[in-house]
């Protein structure tokens, strides 16, 4: 009889895990945001007419275009997909898909 390992894709968690797990110290999903936080986007979010639903931060939108670009990614569906497949992606979506 083989060992296997069983894969139980339904298994349910007690809470949430928190993206701070979800990638490794040093990852470049997370130096991005380190980056990102300490630009001044104050020009872009005065331009945000704030009519009709919440939108993204622009801090998030620029995050995940800049992880996109330097991993060869252009589309925007393709960056909105990645949002739904990719760990890092989710991690600079911070769970939502822009």
């Amino acid at each position: 009889m083989a060992h296997f390992i069983d894969p139980d894709r339904k298994t349910s968690y007690l809470l949430p895990p928190s993206m701070e797990d979800w990638l490794p110290e040093g990852h470049l999903a997370r130096f991005i945001v380190e980056v990102i936080e300490q630009l001044d986007l104050s020009r872009l979010v005065k331009q945000y007419a704030g009519r009709g639903c919440k939108a993204y931060h622009p801090a998030t939108l620029l995050a995940i275009l800049v992880y996109g670009y330097a991993n060869g990614v252009f589309s925007s569906r393709k960056l909105e997909q990645a949002t739904y497949d990719s760990v890092a992606f989710r991690y600079l979506a911070a769970g939502g898909h822009p």
